[in-house]
């Protein structure tokens, strides 16, 4: 066996397909994003605007937050010290906890040093606690969430994307005294569209299931005080465990669960992926902890980042160019190439300075890459503008297609 022979036919056929991921070295500027610099592999530098990142709401350098991280530097030094269980809990974690718990309107909270380590473990701590459970997931549902199911170990069922009957005829197959439990979200990132909450809430009290959802790309950005879709439809008090992420509206790094106190306890006492894993740095969790808080409040903030995406949409329909629009923050265009796609993408990077990382396969399915673009409301109307123009260009120059407006 050559080691090295396989791991390089591995790579090769990612370079082929023209779906290799390069990493671009970037640098946010403190007090100025969306601007970045980016330093080329020549070692020259160039000053880029990000159009791709999910700091949505750019509290990732927002002076609260910003404040609250060096104090508890100050205060606590830099890491945790160990796990929860040991020595890494802190007034810090509990204070979030406390927060994340009433943000949702549940008991309890549980914090995870990321989201995809919160899906994993909840997911697959859960057919342990409930012998014989039965998940049924949405077909698109995070790698996170699929992966957290796949170590579980238990029977699973994928009902078609948003498809709700076709779900009611997975439940209507199983055994009525089974325990089951429905995984979906509330915000899918590639596409932008919502997931079917309410009837998806009401097949579950139909069949007695539990509902877990993903609310990572809607918690800060959605409800009167940043909830989430969930809070924003009055229906987190229909949902068991509620997922979020602190590193995406809230710009700085953590996930969590929030659910009832009986089960957050039964989930942090018996999930590995929780137990053997070092707490996120008291720092972290204080800057998250005073991004939740100010984001409770800070409605204009939101509101001013759903004007942009409505914005960017209505400028990139002006132009034609394939844009997929389910009423949320995020802007999917797509090219449909993997290999037109990073060019794209680093013809926009190397000639105008601006940065969108290509989206393929296995992210999105083959035939649907794509540009996704997350307008922030620190975007300007001259930085939209710059975009628009460079996008109208580049898909004249490489003859892309665009959609047929007459009919």
């Amino acid at each position: 066996m050559n080691y090295n022979d396989h791991i390089d036919a591995a790579l090769t056929s990612l370079h082929d397909e023209g779906r290799y991921r390069v990493f671009q070295n970037i640098r946010r500027i403190n007090s100025q994003f969306p601007k970045a610099i980016w330093t080329k592999p020549d070692g020259s530098q160039k000053e880029i605007t990000v159009w791709c990142g999910n700091d949505y709401l750019g509290m990732g350098q927002h002076p609260v937050v910003l404040d609250a991280m060096k104090a508890a530097v100050d205060a606590a030094g830099a890491g945790s010290g160990g796990t929860r269980n040991i020595s890494g809990n802190t007034v810090y974690h509990q204070a979030l906890e406390a927060e994340l718990a009433d943000l949702h309107g549940k008991e309890r909270a549980i914090v995870f040093t990321s989201a995809y380590n919160a899906n994993e473990a909840t997911l697959s701590v859960l057919p342990k606690l409930f012998p014989g459970m039965v998940i049924l997931s949405d077909a698109l549902n995070h790698a996170s969430m699929i992966e957290g199911i796949r170590h579980g170990n238990c029977e699973r069922h994928i009902f078609r994307h948003n498809d709700v009957d076709h779900l009611r005829e997975l439940l209507e197959g199983l055994p009525a005294d089974a325990p089951k439990l429905i995984a979906f979200e509330s915000v899918y990132s590639m596409d932008g569209d919502f997931g079917p909450i309410e009837e998806i809430c009401d097949l579950a009290e139909e069949f007695n299931a539990l509902t877990y959802i993903d609310e990572v790309h809607a918690v800060g950005m959605y409800g009167p005080r940043g909830g989430g879709v969930t809070e924003r439809d009055n229906l987190a008090h229909r949902i068991d465990i509620i997922n979020g992420t602190l590193a995406k509206a809230y710009g700085v790094m953590g996930g969590y669960v929030a659910t009832s106190d009986r089960m957050a306890d039964a989930i942090r006492s018996y999930a590995p992926g929780f137990i053997f894993t070092t707490s996120l740095p008291p720092a972290v969790a204080a800057g998250a902890l005073a991004s939740v808080r100010h984001l409770k409040t800070d409605t204009l903030r939101r509101q001013a980042q759903q004007n942009m995406a409505k914005t960017l949409k209505s400028r990139v329909r002006a132009l034609s160019l394939p844009l997929d629009d389910h009423g949320s923050h995020i802007v999917p265009i797509h090219v449909g190439n993997p290999v037109k796609c990073k060019m794209v993408s680093d013809m926009l990077l190397e000639e105008y300075g601006i940065y969108v990382q290509p989206i393929n396969f296995p992210t999105v399915p083959r035939g649907t890459e794509r540009l996704r673009f997350t307008p922030s409301p620190v975007h300007t109307d001259q930085l939209l503008n710059e975009l628009i123009s460079a996008l109208d260009a580049l898909w004249r120059q490489c003859a892309l297609n665009r959609m047929d407006m007459t009919g």
